[in-house]
C-alpha cells in the first residue's frame, strides 16, 4: 500500500483507500479503467470526491464472550454492519443506514496515521 497523500493510500489494481472514522478502519474504492465496479474520482488526493456513494457491508468482530460461546460449540449470529457514505471534497457524509455512531453526521476525512 502506497501513500499518495495524508488522506489516501494507493492499492494495487487501481484501488484507493481512505480512513473511515465511523468504522475505525480503511475503505477501498477502485478508480480508473479495469474490471469490477469503479468509482469516479476528482483526482484531488488532499480533498477527494468519489462517486457514487460508498457502501460497505460486513459483520462485526466477535466479542470475547461470543468467541467463548463459539468455542463451546454454541451458535452465534454475528452483528451485521453497514457503512454508507458520500465522500465529497475531503468530507464524509455518513448516511442514516450506517450502523455506527457517525450515522447522519458529516466529518472531515481524517489523515492516515503515520
Amino acid at each position: 500500500m502506497g501513500m499518495i497523500s495524508r488522506k489516501l493510500r494507493s492499492v494495487e489494481g487501481g484501488g484507493l483507500m481512505f480512513w473511515c472514522p465511523g468504522c475505525d478502519g480503511g475503505h477501498m474504492v477502485r478508480v480508473g479503467e479495469g474490471s469490477g465496479p469503479r468509482w469516479g474520482y476528482n483526482g484531488n488526493p488532499d480533498a477527494p470526491t468519489f462517486t457514487p456513494s460508498v457502501l460497505v457491508r460486513g459483520v462485526d468482530r466477535l466479542t470475547d464472550e461470543e468467541r467463548e460461546q463459539v468455542m463451546a460449540g454454541k451458535h452465534v449470529d454475528p452483528r451485521q454492519i453497514v457503512c454508507h457514505s458520500f465522500v465529497t471534497d475531503g468530507r464524509i457524509q455518513f448516511l442514516a443506514d450506517c450502523t455506527h455512531d457517525l450515522a447522519g453526521h458529516t466529518v472531515d476525512l481524517p489523515d492516515w496515521e503515520a
